[in-house]
C-alpha cells in the first residue's frame, strides 16, 4: 500500500479531572523529522513517543503534540503540594530578607503556582499510560489516512504512466516516416547539384541521418523505467525515493528525445511526456 507523508490525526480522552488530547500531523521531507511538543509532567515519555512514531512512519516533518486540559471542577480532588508551599515561604523569606521592601506572596498568587496542588486522582503512571493508549489510537487512524491519500496519488500516477505509454505508441512509427520524407528531399536536392546522382552517397546520407534521429534506445528505456515505476507502485511500502530517481531518469530519456526529434509531432510529444513526467514527480513528493 502506498502511503503520504501528508497526515493528521487527533485522539482524546477525558480522565475525569482533566481533558488529554494527543495531535500527529505531518507534511513532506526528505527524511523522518520528528518534533515533540509536551508539557512538563509528560517529558520522560519523549523517548517512547519517538520510537513508538518511528516505527511506524519512515519519513516526513512530524509533529506530535499532548495536551492536558485541568477543569475547573477538578480542584475539589486536589490538595496543596506541602513540598511545594515549604519551598515557596522560604524563598519568600530569603527575598525579603534581602529586598526588605519586597511584598510577602499573596494566598491567591500561592494557590495559582504552577505544582502548587497535588492530583489525588491521577498518577503519574496513570497519565502516561493514558498519552501512550492515545499515541496508539492516533497513529492508528493516522497511518489510515495517510493510506487513503497514497493509494489517491498511486492512482494519479498509474494515470499518467498510462498516457505516457500511449505519447510513446504513437511516436514510434513516425520516425520511419521521417526518414523517408528526408530520402525524398535528398534525393531532389542531389539532382539539383549533380548531373546525375550518386547512390552510394545517397546512401551514405540517409544512413547517417537516420542514425542521428534514432530514438529506438530512448523509447526502450522510456518503457523500462515505465515498467519499474508500475511495479514500485503496485508493490507498495516506502517509495518516494525511488520514484523520484526514476522521474530523473524519465526526464533525461525525453529530452534526449525532444533533441533527436525529426519532425514537430515527435517535438510536441516530447514537450507532453516532460509535463506529464514533471507532473508525476511534484505529486511523488508527497509519498512516503
Amino acid at each position: 500500500m502506498c502511503s503520504s507523508m501528508t497526515g493528521f490525526s487527533a485522539a482524546t480522552f477525558d480522565m475525569g479531572n482533566g481533558s488529554l488530547a494527543l495531535e500527529i500531523r505531518s507534511v513532506n521531507h526528505r527524511y523522518l523529522d520528528i518534533q515533540l511538543r509536551l508539557p512538563d509532567q509528560f517529558r520522560a515519555l519523549e523517548t517512547i513517543l519517538r520510537t513508538s512514531i518511528a516505527e511506524q512512519v519512515t519519513r516526513g516533518k512530524l509533529e506530535c503534540r499532548v495536551i492536558f486540559t485541568e477543569h475547573d471542577a477538578s480542584r475539589i480532588s486536589e490538595r496543596i503540594n506541602m513540598t511545594m508551599l515549604r519551598q515557596l515561604a522560604q524563598w519568600n523569606t530569603e527575598v525579603r530578607t534581602i529586598l526588605p521592601a519586597a511584598r510577602e506572596l499573596a494566598v491567591a498568587e500561592i494557590l495559582h503556582w504552577k505544582g502548587i496542588f497535588e492530583i489525588n486522582a491521577l498518577t503519574e503512571d496513570k497519565l502516561h499510560e493514558s498519552v501512550l493508549s492515545l499515541l496508539r489510537q492516533a497513529l492508528l487512524e493516522f497511518n489510515s489516512a495517510r493510506a487513503r491519500e497514497g493509494e489517491k496519488l498511486k492512482a494519479f500516477l498509474l494515470l499518467h504512466v498510462a498516457q505516457i505509454n500511449a505519447l510513446l505508441i504513437d511516436i514510434a512509427p513516425r520516425i520511419p516516416v521521417a526518414i523517408k520524407a528526408y530520402e525524398g528531399k535528398l534525393r531532389q536536392r542531389l539532382r539539383d547539384v549533380l548531373a546525375e546522382h550518386d547512390d552510394e552517397r545517397l546512401l551514405q546520407e540517409i544512413s547517417l541521418y537516420a542514425s542521428k534521429i534514432d530514438i529506438d534506445e530512448e523509447l526502450a528505456r522510456l518503457h523500462t523505467h515505465l515498467i519499474e515505476v508500475e511495479r514500485i507502485l503496485h508493490k507498495g511500502g516506502t517509495m518516494g525515493k525511488r520514484l523520484d530517481f526514476l522521474m530523473q531518469e524519465l526526464h533525461r530519456e525525453a529530452n534526449t528525445l525532444g533533441s533527436k526529434s525529426p519532425d514537430a509531432e515527435i517535438s510536441r510529444a516530447s514537450v507532453e511526456l516532460k509535463i506529464l513526467i514533471e507532473q508525476m514527480r511534484e505529486q511523488i513528493q508527497n509519498l512516503e
